[in-house]
């Protein structure tokens, strides 16, 4: 559609679904989807990828420039890269933003002419099936990608549901047109990583498969089946592996090699061979967790008819939906990273079940879920500082129900009893540390969500908080901090398992259970055990209480105190109680300085060479990297919010920018993302179960947020430009706000908050000790 014609449907739209909203203020529906790049991040360390998906969906169909073996594929753990200039096909799974990664299952290729069965090398073209393309020729925005592949002369089109890939291939007239089906590669691939596969072609036509791979998380089944809008003239079925130990008994002999119709092996690839003249066929892709079967019945549930185009509307609809609960006035590149990052949150946790609610749990037994939607790909260690917070505002609260529903079930289906850690397809991977689908569950418990089994969701915080087998917590337990001479980045480990233990706390408290909550606030003061008063740096003791020696600030990676960090960028998360490590740092002057310190230090980017994942420096503050994330608003708890509207103009400047690279760090399933929706709101939530949101600044001239309860809520920055940076004054529904914070049930209130935006620093906004936001021990 032109975009003329965009613009007048969208402002149509708006007129006719929000009549209280006037004309110039539609931003919603069509504006909002035309806005998003999903370019943004491709490129850099963003990891995101730009192919076909719709809001948490199954399928994540997009291309694969390149397979790297595991210890060389970090820059692909999304599959594509923006500096490559070749595609080795479409695969229907990927992680948005990953430090790590697998999945890339079920790559597709269209070729025209001779057939090569393997992807060849990218630095040599012709080798292989792989295909050169130009970027001139590519397009994505949400749930729609298309590009040429100039080797072929094909013309690719993507396009997404629920739990299918809907692919359109335009081939040229003069070769004849095939489809070649790998299930060998796969990212962060290496030798042995599939573990058995199948493909099937049955009589109607539909070929159906599985393979099952040990990767991120050991012993992952997935199911497929794939129909072509033409017939199928020819196949040909592959088992590429070599020197076969066993190979057992010979099933019946096909005519010729690759006739066989139904083959199962190691290195399965197969050929489909489309009728003569083929210029255009529509493939269809679905997946299952559970068979082939299911596959089979989410592909007729989910389109059983052949218009691609039909399915590339709905998909648009269901973004224009999802992304359309913002109105935004803003400059242009403004717009379009907020909504790219909105775009960016709004695709994990995703779908993880058939048509039927048939699902597979961490026990890679099959199970059912009625009355919700079981979810996965739960990155938690990131996500729940700002994801899962933001889902509650621009979500449905039945999204957040089923993300509670879904840790339930994971929990009870799980051999160790706890909830997930960083789980996909249903299965634990046991990476990165602490206990954070506690504070999911607590933060949606807090905020009245509670369409789950509330006792229930206790027993399996206090359980996953009192597992003893899991990261030094039998340690913790018994000594209040985790011993580093027993269990490694003990620092990190204490800290983050005493923020999780407050949000325990805080529900046992709600819900009456005086006991649990006494037990879990002493624990949630055990940060007072990692602080050493003599370098005011966090630090890992030893068994007997003494502190690690020697002792280096700046040393990071493993074997170290710290958790994808140093003593620099650690020494600040006690989220629950900042007011608390501030009195240990001697008060407001000396935390804002030592906060100073961290910003304005010299740090060379080499010293963490040997650390891919800390990324984005300002100092020794890296953006790039969730235990930064909620620094630069510690400000605000010393008394001084103008030096956190600084700061964060500096972040929102340098770490952010809507081009391929405009990422500096993974987006780890839409963590960085969400930072940037509520920093450029003028909020963040600090401490995820306070049911605050600190203010920082806006970065918005206006943005309105359509509530899941009905409601608008409204942010309006006066006067703001590049030369009125700092807050003057605030108020909320015309009432002066004098506090630093906004709370949740305030913002489902809806109304106004208004900043009226000036020159210089308001020294007086906020300060006194009563308008600080929450601390436990304040």
């Amino acid at each position: 559609m032109p975009l003329l014609a965009r613009i007048a449907f969208g402002l149509f739209g708006i007129t006719a679904c929000l009549s209280t909203v006037l004309a110039d203020d539609a931003d919603s529906g069509e504006l909002a989807y035309a806005a998003v790049d999903p370019f943004i991040g491709t490129g850099g360390d963003g990891h995101t990828f730009p192919g076909a998906v719709v809001p948490f969906g199954m399928v994540q169909l997009s291309p694969d420039t390149q397979i790297r073996e595991r210890k060389q594929a970090y820059g692909w753990a999304a599959g594509y890269r923006y500096d490559d200039d070749g595609i080795v096909g479409f695969s229907h799974t990927h992680f948005s933003g990953t430090g790590h990664s697998d999945l890339g299952d079920v790559l597709v290729m269209p070729i025209a002419g001779e057939v090569k069965l393997d992807p060849g090398d990218s630095s040599q073209p012709g080798s292989g099936y792989r295909s050169r393309f130009s970027h001139a020729d590519e397009q994505a925005r949400p749930g729609y990608y298309a590009v040429s592949l100039s080797d072929y002369g094909i013309r690719a089109e993507l396009t997404a549901g629920e739990r299918i890939g809907v692919h359109r291939y335009t081939f040229p007239k003069d070769r004849p047109a095939h489809l070649l089906i790998d299930l060998r590669t796969s990212l962060y691939d290496y030798p042995g990583k599939v573990l058995w596969s199948r493909l099937r072609l049955r009589d109607d036509g539909t070929l159906t498969g599985m393979r099952e791979t040990r990767g991120w998380a050991p012993g992952r089944q997935l199911y497929f089946a794939l129909r072509v809008s033409t017939p199928i003239a020819g196949k040909e079925l592959h088992n590429t592996e070599k020197d076969i130990y066993y190979k057992g008994f010979a099933p019946p002999a096909a005519d010729k090699p690759g006739e066989r119709a139904n083959l199962e092996g190691r290195a399965l690839v197969g050929v489909l061979d489309l009728p003569a003249g083929t210029t255009q066929a529509i493939v269809k892709v679905a997946l299952s967790p559970v068979s082939e079967e299911g596959a089979i019945a989410n592909l007729d549930a989910e389109m059983p008819g052949w218009d691609f185009d039909a399915a590339a509307a709905k998909a648009k609809a269901a973004w224009t939906r999802a992304l359309g609960v913002f109105r935004v006035d803003a400059d242009e590149a403004r717009r379009k990273a907020f909504f790219t990052a909105v775009y960016h949150t709004l695709q994990a946790p995703s779908l993880f079940m058939d048509s039927d609610g048939r699902y597979r749990g961490p026990d890679n037994a099959v199970h059912q879920a009625q009355g919700w939607r079981n979810l996965s790909t739960f990155s938690l260690w990131d996500t729940y500082r700002a994801q899962h917070p933001l889902l509650t505002l621009i979500q449905p609260a039945q999204y957040t129900n089923d993300v509670v529903q879904s840790l339930l079930a994971a929990r009870r289906h799980s051999a160790h009893g706890i909830l997930p850690v960083w789980a996909f397809h249903g299965l634990e991977t046991w990476c990165m540390i602490g206990y954070h689908a506690v504070p999911v569950i607590a933060d949606a418990y807090l905020k009245g969500i509670r369409g789950y089994d509330e006792n229930e969701a206790l027993q399996a915080m206090v359980a996953s908080a009192d597992y003893g087998p899991y990261g030094g917590i039998a340690q913790y337990r018994q000594l209040g901090y985790v011993p580093i001479d027993q269990v490694g980045e003990a620092a990190s480990k204490t800290l983050e398992y005493a923020f999780d233990d407050w949000t325990v706390s805080r529900v046992a408290e709600s819900m009456g259970r005086k006991d649990v909550a006494a037990a879990f606030a002493k624990r949630a003061g055990n940060w007072r055990h990692a602080f050493d008063a003599k370098t005011s740096f966090m630090r890992a003791r030893n068994s007997d209480g003494s502190f690690r020696e020697p002792f280096d600030p700046s040393a990071s990676g493993y074997g170290t105190d710290y958790t994808e960090g140093n003593a620099w960028q650690y020494s600040w998360y006690v989220p629950q109680d900042v007011a608390g490590l501030i009195r240990a740092h001697g008060g407001d002057a000396n935390f804002v300085k030592r906060i100073d310190q961290v910003f304005d230090a010299k740090v060379d980017p080499k010293l963490f060479a040997h650390m891919e994942d800390i990324t984005g420096l300002i100092g020794w503050y890296a953006h790039g990297n969730e235990p930064s994330h909620h620094v630069a608003y510690l400000y605000v708890y010393a008394g001084q919010p103008w030096r956190s509207q600084e700061r964060l103009g500096q972040i929102m400047d340098s770490q952010y920018a809507p081009t391929p690279a405009g990422l500096v760090g993974n987006d780890d399933l839409g963590q960085m993302s969400a930072w940037y929706v509520f920093t450029a709101l003028g909020f963040y939530p600090v401490a995820p179960a306070s049911n605050e949101y600190v203010i920082g600044r806006p970065f918005l001239r206006r943005a309105a947020l359509a509530l899941p309860n009905g409601k608008t809520f409204t942010v309006v920055a006066d006067g703001l430009d590049d030369g009125h940076r700092y807050i003057g004054s605030v108020t909320l529904n015309g009432r002066p706000l004098t506090k630093s914070v906004i709370t949740h049930a305030q913002i489902l209130e809806g109304g106004e908050l208004r900043f009226v935006m000036q020159a210089t620093p308001n020294r007086k906004w906020a300060t006194a000790r009563g308008d600080r936001p929450y601390s436990m021990s304040r």
